[in-house]
């Protein structure tokens, strides 16, 4: 898997230390990742996703992650603003920080957890995890992630400049739950979805890249002056601001 994830594609490949790995794995499997990140990028942006605070392997993890240098490490079951700040005191600069908000601690204290320590970039939705913290009986990972919690993270993210990232659908071959689920995302402001299989890289891409047709309807938009009718709308200032926001996503403004 290592070896194939800088050809798939994904903007962003997490090698996973905490959930996906057994406990008898898990010093194999912090050696592994070393060795795979110092190799070169696995992506554009290469993570680490370590074990949280308060288990026998969250400092040897963060000492690795000093140690491979990835752009980012991403902190799970994160519980207060001060398991962040901890972290952060084990990093060297220039190593990014992607918070889980997925325990009901965490995502009472959002808005604090964003702000918590320099170079944090992004709030994740961990939605597996905090369902069951909030007990809402599902047993799939992505079932029952109400728009309040979507809405919550992405406004605690945006209120502290911070990316919002939504979780992952975690039934495979399920082609149109995936993009019902990424176009709910999408809709709520997120920036992005963690897959789990290379088959939904590209549809949840397709989702989140706007189309010709919306780029050029906001490149009028923002050519516009004043309040006025605009193909049966009305525009003003809003308006160009919304078209900066789908321009911006697309690359096309700073």
């Amino acid at each position: 898997m290592l070896a194939k994830a800088p050809s798939l594609g994904a903007d962003e490949a997490i090698v996973d230390l905490e959930d996906g790995v057994a406990p008898e794995d898990k010093d194999a499997a912090r050696a592994q990742a070393v060795a795979a990140v110092r190799k070169g990028p696995l992506a554009p942006t290469t993570a680490i996703r370590v074990n949280a605070r308060g288990t026998e392997w969250w400092e040897d993890d963060l000492r690795a992650v000093a140690e491979a240098k990835p752009d980012v490490v991403v902190l799970p079951k994160v519980e207060s603003p001060e398991d962040v700040a901890a972290a952060a005191e084990l990093l060297p600069d220039g190593i990014g920080i992607e918070v889980l908000i997925e325990t009901a601690q965490a995502f009472a204290d959002a808005e604090r957890i964003a702000t918590a320590a320099p170079g944090i970039e992004a709030l994740l939705l961990g939605p597996g995890d905090l369902a069951s913290a909030l007990g809402i009986p599902v047993l799939t990972i992505g079932d029952g992630t109400s728009d309040y919690v979507l809405g919550r993270i992405v406004t605690a993210a945006r209120a502290a400049g911070l990316q919002a990232i939504d979780g992952p659908h975690a039934r495979l071959g399920d082609d149109l739950g995936l993009v019902l689920s990424t176009r709910r995302a999408l809709e709520h402001g997120y920036d992005g979805k963690w897959v789990i299989h290379p088959s939904q890289i590209e549809p949840v891409h397709l989702v989140f890249t706007p189309s010709p047709a919306e780029l050029e309807r906001a490149e009028r938009i923002l050519a516009s002056r004043g309040a006025l009718r605009f193909e049966g709308e009305l525009v003003d200032e809003a308006s160009r601001r919304l078209a900066e926001t789908l321009l911006r996503r697309a690359g096309r403004l700073a």
